[in-house]
């Protein structure tokens, strides 16, 4: 079995189980939608992934009716939208290491807020 990300599929293959046109999937690589491996001979080889990507593609355009403009921005977008979502979450992460470590009681806080600066006042025991 091969890794999600291993290049193993020639584009007649990928064509003949898409049901596309290998010269489809070569405007796909012009236009930066897919980017699929080279072997030292410029062969083109695909992975599991480059395939599901071109399956979006092929729903946008077929289904959708998004023209490869708008394709790509989507693709764009979706990629930076995953980059926050992991930044979000190791931010939570930190926030969460730091609660842990140095947290101070609720009932030992005050938190009010004046104006545009938050002013913290912590209880001495």
């Amino acid at each position: 079995m091969h890794s999600y990300d291993e290049p193993v599929y020639l584009i007649s293959v990928v064509a003949k189980v898409l049901d596309i046109h290998p010269q489809t999937l070569r405007q796909y690589e012009r236009e930066g939608l897919i980017n699929p491996s080279r072997t030292g001979g410029k062969i083109r080889l695909y992975s599991q992934r480059d395939i599901d990507q071109i399956k979006m593609v092929l729903r946008l355009t077929r289904d959708l009716g998004v023209n490869l403009a708008g394709v790509d921005i989507i693709l764009r977008l979706r990629i930076k939208m995953e980059e926050l979502e992991r930044d979000r979450d190791d931010l939570r992460q930190e926030v969460s290491k730091a609660n842990s470590r140095f947290s101070v009681p609720p009932e030992k806080s005050l938190i009010t807020t004046k104006r545009m600066y938050d002013i913290i006042i912590f209880e001495e025991d």
